[in-house]
């Protein structure tokens, strides 16, 4: 396991030398960039003013050096690659500031997304579902089976629109903030009263990032219990007098978490959760909309620097599920 371990490990590097410059070369054949939209720009300010419309080549290639991009591409990338091997992910077109600042900036918000609804879906989820397989079949079951289809039938969004209608003030109940994340006077509240305030604004756009998480770890739950359960070492405990129930519990539930270690892996990119129309319906200035903008304005570094760092994360994602396999179920070996 640990010669794996350190196979994986150096593999990181190459891994992602060759995300990071297959994204740049596509990058290279999108339509538009910095510089056309600082000389449309440009233009639009002179015709503005009264003055012409035409733009000077002078001032072309200023604009194209101030971005850097009066080199040739290879030479942008190695230029751009040097600097992320010292941390230095460039500077932001749109925003005028440092990338990784940038990212920060963004990550609060959907890192308590991702971290509230990975442990929350998880915990409930998991007992949930060995419920559901325990009482096979039953009122139980069928009950919260509905809402377990709700999960997987309904969208976020939808989930998030809905949700407004209903308990935001639309046409029914006003329980709940419909957008932001802090009410206006946030500032002048007591630190009990912020955090109440923040908690109040979570609430139903935290329902619409867990469920349908919540909806596939369930019934995942319940199928790889329910397959545990009709093994040979089940019957045999149950034929040597231990209760169904703790048979279940205490035998089955440790081999039925297996498939659910893949999905440990997200820990490591919570930090990147961000649903672009959940993040629109309830207003939310998080990393989905934040990736959804720097494609949409051109912002390349913010791009990359975003593409890497996921990519990062999700390489140890899967290396911590491979070990949480091994963990789990010790028959399984890596070499």
């Amino acid at each position: 396991m640990t010669t794996y371990l350190l196979r994986r490990l150096l593999l990181i590097a190459p891994t992602l030398l060759g995300i990071s410059l297959a994204c740049f070369i596509l990058i290279q054949f999108v339509p538009g960039g910095p510089v056309e939209e600082m000389i449309s720009k440009v233009r639009s300010a002179e015709g503005g003013r009264g003055g012409g419309k035409s733009i000077s080549a002078a001032e072309v290639a200023n604009i194209k050096a101030y971005f850097g991009f009066d080199r040739p591409a290879h030479e942008r990338y190695f230029r751009w690659l040097g600097d992320l091997v010292r941390g230095d992910f460039g500077k932001s077109y749109v925003y005028h500031a440092p990338v990784l600042e940038v990212i920060l900036s963004k990550m609060p918000v959907s890192l308590f997304f991702g971290l509230t609804s990975f442990f929350l879906s998880y915990l409930i989820s998991i007992p949930l579902g060995v419920a559901k397989a325990v009482r096979n079949g039953s009122g139980f079951d069928v009950a919260t089976s509905v809402l377990v289809f709700v999960g997987f039938v309904i969208p976020g969004f939808a989930l998030g629109i809905l949700l407004i209608i209903f308990f935001g003030g639309g046409s029914y109940l006003d329980w709940f903030p419909i957008s932001g994340t802090i009410s206006d006077n946030h500032e002048f509240l007591s630190p009990w009263g912020k955090m109440t305030d923040f908690l109040h604004h979570m609430v139903m756009p935290l329902t619409c990032y867990m469920l349908a998480e919540f909806a596939f770890l369930t019934v995942l739950t319940k199928n790889s219990l329910l397959e545990e359960l009709n093994k040979d070492y089940i019957r045999t405990a149950l034929a040597k007098g231990v209760p169904f129930r703790q048979a279940a519990w205490k035998h089955g539930l440790r081999n039925a978490l297996v498939p659910l270690a893949t999905g440990m892996g997200g820990l490591f990119t919570v930090m990147f959760a961000g649903a672009l129309l959940i993040e629109r319906v309830f207003n939310i200035d998080g990393m989905g909309l934040l990736f959804y903008n720097s494609i949409v304005g051109r912002d390349y570094n913010v791009v990359l620097g975003l593409i890497v760092m996921i990519s990062f994360f999700t390489i140890l994602g899967r290396l911590f599920s491979d070990f949480l396999y091994a963990t789990v179920d010790p028959r399984i070996r890596f070499e």
